[in-house]
């Protein structure tokens, strides 16, 4: 049982640190910053959830205790991470940073011409 959850403990820990090495790839190499910012919020938020589960686990199953701390940081990252990706992505939009030339649909460009008739 102890070598099984040694695993599924590390695998959680790889897979977190691989996520996160993936979006500040995609940080670096997207053409935009809608794109970027996309990246960011869903593969680190992603990264960051698997590392802290496979923490979590490790604490419980191998050290015997239950750490809240870091199911307080789970929940918190959970709800914020894409919210504040969001709300960041939707403000850059408000102030006209262009989208990527290449870019085929603008979903927001309906709803900020009918808030302009307010």
């Amino acid at each position: 049982m102890t070598e099984i959850s040694k695993f599924i403990i590390g695998f959680l820990i790889l897979q977190g640190a691989l996520l996160n090495l993936i979006a500040a790839i995609g940080v670096i190499r997207l053409p935009d910053p809608y794109t970027r910012n996309h990246a960011a919020s869903k593969s680190s938020t992603l990264g960051i959830l698997s590392l802290l589960l496979g923490v979590f686990l490790y604490f419980w199953i191998i050290k015997g205790e239950i750490n809240s701390k870091v199911i307080l940081g789970i929940i918190f990252v959970f709800i914020t991470a894409p919210v504040a990706g969001h709300l960041i992505m939707r403000a850059a939009y408000h102030i006209n940073i262009p989208l990527w030339k290449h870019s085929v649909q603008d979903d927001l460009k309906k709803v900020k011409k009918n808030e302009g008739r307010d």
